[in-house]
């Protein structure tokens, strides 16, 4: 391990490293031999300092990979387990975007601003998504010390009304994140078989279709073995630093089929009794104590015996294909890993593979869904089994959105309650992680129990490279890091842990850990969006004793009151000192930044658009959603006629469409709830100059969020184009093509030239949904 104390001439604390101005004799002439200078030295960390790949899993739960017990198989995390280390009491914050933040920086969630997703930020300091100066992020820091920095994958962390062509990119990991080069996707999620994908900040289109056998998965590794080789060849005494985020295994769970079909009929035998199996295997590997109790499943989770016996066939698909995007993404981590091998560098390179972001995923409902984005919206009937049982086969495939049933989320965070969101319990937070570093850690195949958390990697990282915790970062003063290094705790199993109190906070889930013992609290439920919520002080609080109850499985509230209320002051406390306060259940409302109090890069009631702004994400448009609005097209149609998009948002899994086809206007509401409003109008289209106007019908919303469409708006080439060119359009987020509308082709993604105008009236409903998508718009609109 490095000595973070070694001599260095440089002062490493105040970054960037200040140059050091030359105070010897300064000759006249280059050719007097009095003439000297010092060499010019690269930038570099102290010699010795590792390699460093962090990476970061989606959704997945602690009990879902064979590392720690799980059904999905993993032999790459195996295998790394197998030299390095498990540890079995690491915990996330129970979502994504605040797990990110406080991975990269080292501090608490809320402490940088991430108390939510970045989609329902607020103006409260610790919910607003806005990364204080003060607290600079970990590649920042590599970086200025010397490292080269690389991130691929997903990326949640940009505030929403940076998400445009124009930045500002403080935020994005090639901008302020102290990235040198990034490849992935900016928001929660994205088609694996479609990406929108990001290369640096510059929008770039997969390299082949799904059809041709693309998955962002492969590419994205594809993409970071590219750049290892590229650096180790350029640069091999210098080290870096990779940090590797898959989109997996989040939602929609996109897989090839045969990595899908190696699961058939392994979860036929239903949630419940996977989890007594998992449970089993558990404790045979060692990550839970024999004594570990399996906890009860909660009331509002169904059991397997009492579900309908037409869904059971569906339901077990969804596992498989799950359980297959998992495999999967352990064979291309694993493909990675064997590239640094290759490269002979495996063995001096930090490896954290933290398998989960939080726990594995309740937000598909109980019957789980083969479009998501029906359920996000609150349209749920149409789902019958009727209906899944269909399009079984096409589970995991490119026409399908799916995501699984919440008694699958249940089982793959075994043995402990509940699930992501939920930040209350260790079904929500504690996610199986594994450290591999064979030069600097000698113990091999062992665990570790010591309490850690996210924000302990940063400081971890710092002190094997030998670099100080920095005072100041490009001028400005830094807060203290809040997490603890792990390295006491790698070649010392009985280690007493460091980190003693941790707090948790998530949509008003509430939790403490100290010295063992954890007091909790559920105030919501993943999947029930809308449901009426108690008075914060009506909640009901839990105490556990871990140094006897592993899983939070007896309930000790009533007979330790005392020690309840001394839990409950810590938590109040720790939240109060972290930004945590004021609590905001507001689950819904905070998707429209109007009630939020957010930043809106698009203000008033009208936009105009000019072509060639590039691909422009859902918070860079107007919002439309739950608001009647009117669009305005201005085209050229040729004496021929024309046929192609004039404008469209979102995709085939939700969205809509201004088209031509048959010289008329048409405007179809995309598939997934083409059948809930009345038919658009179609305009006859004549030669020469054509003004076309549509308008959206007057959605009354019986449901809160039954019409909150994730829509993107975008267009491609003038109609008059269309004429000579068969169209294809693409939308990253949703990529596949509407159902109704015609194809728009890649390369025109930002050569439109049609104006547009559009105006937006609210209706009184007062949610809306934001989903990150992104896709180039060149039209004009406007109210």
């Amino acid at each position: 391990m490095s000595d973070s104390k070694r001599t260095d001439s440089h002062s490493r604390a105040v970054l960037p490293i200040s140059s050091q101005p030359h105070t010897a004799l300064t000759t006249y002439d280059a050719k007097d031999p009095n003439t000297k200078f010092p060499p010019i030295e690269p930038l570099r960390p102290h010699k010795g300092a590792p390699n460093v790949l962090i990476v970061l899993l989606d959704d997945v739960g602690f009990a879902a990979s064979s590392a720690f017990g799980g059904p999905c198989q993993t032999p790459n995390f195996e295998k790394l387990a197998s030299g390095g280390l498990k540890y079995n009491r690491f915990h996330t914050t129970a979502l994504c975007s605040p797990t990110r933040q406080a991975l990269l920086t080292g501090r608490n969630h809320h402490s940088v601003g991430m108390g939510g997703v970045t989609e329902i930020a607020t103006s409260a300091p610790g919910y607003s998504s806005v990364l204080p100066k003060n607290k600079a992020p970990l590649a920042m820091t590599l970086k200025l010390n010397g490292y080269s920095t690389a991130q691929f994958g997903k990326c949640h962390e940009v505030p929403v009304w940076q998400t445009s062509p124009m930045g500002p990119f403080d935020q994005w990991p090639t901008g302020g994140g102290g990235f040198e080069y990034f490849y992935g996707f900016i928001g929660g999620e994205t088609n694996q078989w479609d990406p929108g994908i990001y290369e640096g900040t510059t929008p770039v289109e997969p390299p082949k279709t799904a059809e041709e056998g693309y998955h962002f998965t492969e590419d994205m590794t594809d993409k970071a073995i590219a750049w290892v080789r590229q650096q180790k060849a350029l640069m091999p005494d210098k080290p870096f630093f990779v940090y590797f985020a898959p989109g997996a295994c989040h939602a929609p769970h996109h897989v090839p089929k045969e990595w899908a079909d190696k699961y058939k009929g392994k979860f036929d035998q239903g949630w419940d009794k996977l989890r007594e199996e998992i449970l089993a295997r558990q404790k045979k590997v060692g990550v839970v104590p024999q004594n570990a109790e399996l906890t009860k499943r909660p009331k509002e989770i169904q059991a397997w015996d009492e579900v309908n016996p037409k869904m059971k066939p569906v339901l077990a698909r969804q596992m498989e294909v799950f359980a297959g995007f998992l495999e999967h993404t352990d064979h291309h981590i694993g493909r990675l890993i064997d590239a640094l091998k290759d490269l002979q560098i495996l063995d001096d390179t930090l490896i954290y593979v933290i398998i989960g972001d939080n726990g594995a995923s309740a937000e598909g409902t109980p019957n789980g869904t083969f479009n998501e984005l029906l359920t996000l919206n609150g349209i749920t009937g149409i789902e019958t089994p009727e209906f899944l049982t269909e399009r079984i086969d096409k589970f995991g495939g490119p026409e399908a959105y799916n995501h699984y049933a919440v008694g699958w989320a249940h089982a793959t965070d075994t043995p402990y309650q509940w699930a992501k969101q939920v930040a209350s319990h260790w079904g929500g937070t504690r996610n199986g992680t594994i450290v591999h570093w064979p030069k600097g850690i000698k113990a091999k195949g062992e665990i570790r129990s010591q309490f850690c958390h996210v924000i302990d990697v940063t400081p971890t990282v710092l002190e094997v490279a030998g670099l100080p915790e920095p005072t100041i970062v490009n001028g400005v003063q830094q807060a203290p890091i809040e997490g603890v290094s792990m390295a006491y705790s790698f070649d010392n199993a009985k280690a007493p842990e460091r980190h003693e109190l941790q707090y948790f906070e998530m949509f008003c889930n509430r939790g403490i850990y100290h010295r063992g013992w954890s007091a909790v609290t559920r105030h919501s439920t993943p999947w029930m969006m809308t449901a009426k919520l108690p008075a914060f002080d009506d909640d009901v609080w839990e105490l556990y004793d871990g140094n006897t109850d592993w899983t939070q499985a007896h309930d000790l509230a009533k007979d330790m009151p005392e020690k309840l209320r001394e839990l409950q002051l810590l938590w109040l406390i720790e939240a109060t000192k972290y930004n945590v306060l004021p609590l905001d259940d507001r689950r819904v409302e905070r998707f429209n930044a109007d009630l939020a109090g957010r930043p809106q890069l698009v203000k008033g009631n009208s936009q105009l658009l000019f072509s060639g702004m590039g691909r422009l994400s859902e918070n860079s448009m107007l919002v439309m959603k739950n608001k009647s609005f009117s669009i305005t097209a201005e085209i050229e149609v040729p004496s021929k006629g024309a046929e192609g998009v004039i404008i469209h948002q979102g995709g085939a899994f939700a969205g809509m469409s201004l088209y031509t086809k048959a010289g008329k206007a048409k405007s179809p509401i995309t598939s997934s709830v083409s059948k809930l409003l009345p038919p658009r109008r179609a305009s006859q289209f004549q030669p020469a100059s054509t003004r076309c106007e549509w308008s959206s019908p007057t959605m009354a919303v019986a449901s809160p969020r039954a019409a909150t469409l994730p829509f993107i708006m975008t267009a491609r080439r003038s109609v008059k184009a269309a004429l000579s060119t068969r169209y294809r359009w693409r939308c990253p987020q949703m990529r596949r093509p509407m159902l109704a509308a015609i194809p728009v082709p890649r390369s025109a993604q930002t050569t439109p030239a049609i104006p547009a105008y559009l105006t937006g009236r609210s209706i009184g409903c007062r949610s809306t949904w934001a989903r990150t998508s992104t896709i180039t718009s060149s039209l004009q609109r406007n109210g």
